[in-house]
């Protein structure tokens, strides 16, 4: 699969892969979610990100956790 709206540079958070070249990473974006923020809050807080890119960030992180899965098997 892949993912344009995620990006992984490491000149920027250490390579940790984030939405489109911002220096949000996607384990920040998934953790506001674990503590219980709803989309609509997480983009207030963040305007410049957009409902595309936290459907994304959910099948971003589904993928990496599928693709441990497959490995462990």
């Amino acid at each position: 699969m892949t993912f344009p709206r995620i990006t992984v540079d490491p000149e920027v958070m250490g390579g940790a892969p984030c939405v489109r070249q911002s220096r949000i990473p996607v384990a920040t974006l998934l953790a506001m979610l674990a503590e219980g923020m709803s989309v609509t809050d997480i983009l207030t807080d963040l305007p410049f990100l957009d409902e595309e890119d936290m459907a994304e960030v959910l099948n971003y992180a589904a993928d990496a956790v599928r693709d441990r899965t497959a490995r462990r098997a």
